[in-house]
């Protein structure tokens, strides 16, 4: 959400050559995972304002990593699936620094100065820099319906952000111009980890790449942690929302991730940037009692048809075929 991510208006189509063609699997498959992921990635944000308030920004990471990969490592094994990540540690640590460490602890620190509203409709912009970096790395290019549907779940999302988001009591606009570059660092970190699964664990299941990437995350993530420790012991509210974040919203979520990469291609599983803010305001008013008013349904009505045309499950008839 990163991701991811997280991770079109990421990455343009996917080209068949470096993975496998993402077309081999009927829509509805790949579709219910992209819903799913976009509720969990939609909750992390809740969990990480919970818990960024009491264990700092860089130990609320550490400690969601850490979890996800307590939960993920032993399914693995009872999987038969440590060979294949003892095979590709270093590609697995690599992608777990760009997709998981630098953008979770990017992302604590903003929360800490902005709302999880704001915080979502900025992470948002993940697939736009997925398209940039792979347009540099593979050489594409959106095009058609989907150039379309990014520029609709764009705007979508800025329409979004103009009303629903804003700071915390008392935070200035220079700790909010700090955040909003925070937030955009850890998109940009998404949109690079989705491009380096594509090359580099194409073909590699889903759970030894998401396993691998939360033991880098956390080796990453270790040390500066343990030096930022807080003094005062935690809360169980907030041990319990790291808990959840760590289980559901990374350990399951980034399995979801990387299993939509190698279904969908990266440019469909960053395209889950655009569910997210509709989760995580959903969240917010039931649990934050944040308001929803009738311009947020709209804006969320937008970024729902900008993903269903970016990432191709609705196409707008070619010039071609209008003109004729």
């Amino acid at each position: 959400m990163t991701t991811t991510n997280n991770n079109t208006t990421v990455a343009p189509s996917p080209s068949p050559s470096p993975s496998p063609a993402p077309t081999a699997l009927a829509p509805k498959a790949w579709l219910v995972d992209l819903v799913l992921l976009g509720a969990l990635w939609g909750a992390s944000f809740l969990f990480m304002r919970i818990g960024a308030a009491e264990f700092g920004a860089l130990p609320t990471a550490a400690v969601r990593v850490v979890i996800a990969a307590l939960f993920l490592l032993p399914i693995a094994l009872l999987r038969g699936q440590g060979p294949s990540i003892a095979k590709h540690w270093k590609a697995s640590l690599t992608v777990g620094i760009f997709n998981s460490g630098m953008p979770f602890a990017l992302f604590c620190f903003a929360l800490l100065t902005i709302n999880t509203g704001l915080a979502a409709v900025l992470n948002a912009t993940t697939p736009m820099f997925g398209a940039l970096v792979a347009w540099a790395w593979f050489r594409e290019r959106p095009n058609g319906s989907r150039l379309v549907g990014l520029v609709i779940g764009f705007a979508g999302v800025a329409m979004l952000a103009s009303r629903s988001a804003g700071l915390h009591a008392g935070a200035s606009n220079h700790a909010a111009l700090w955040a909003v570059l925070a937030c955009l660092a850890a998109c940009l970190c998404y949109g690079i980890s989705a491009s380096a699964t594509r090359r580099h664990l194409s073909g590699v299941p889903a759970l030894t790449t998401a396993t691998g990437s939360q033991i880098g995350a956390s080796l990453f993530l270790a040390l500066p942690a343990i030096w930022l420790w807080p003094a005062q012991m935690p809360s169980l509210r907030a041990w319990l929302a790291l808990l959840a974040l760590g289980i559901a919203c990374t350990g399951v979520a980034y399995i979801l991730f990387f299993r939509l990469i190698e279904r969908a291609g990266p440019a469909r599983a960053l395209t889950v940037t655009f569910l997210v803010p509709v989760f995580a305001l959903f969240y917010g008013a039931v649990f934050l009692g944040e308001q929803i008013t009738q311009w947020m349904l709209i804006c969320a009505f937008v970024i729902v048809c900008g993903v269903a045309l970016s990432t191709g499950v609705v196409k707008l008839p070619s010039l071609r075929k209008a003109a004729g």
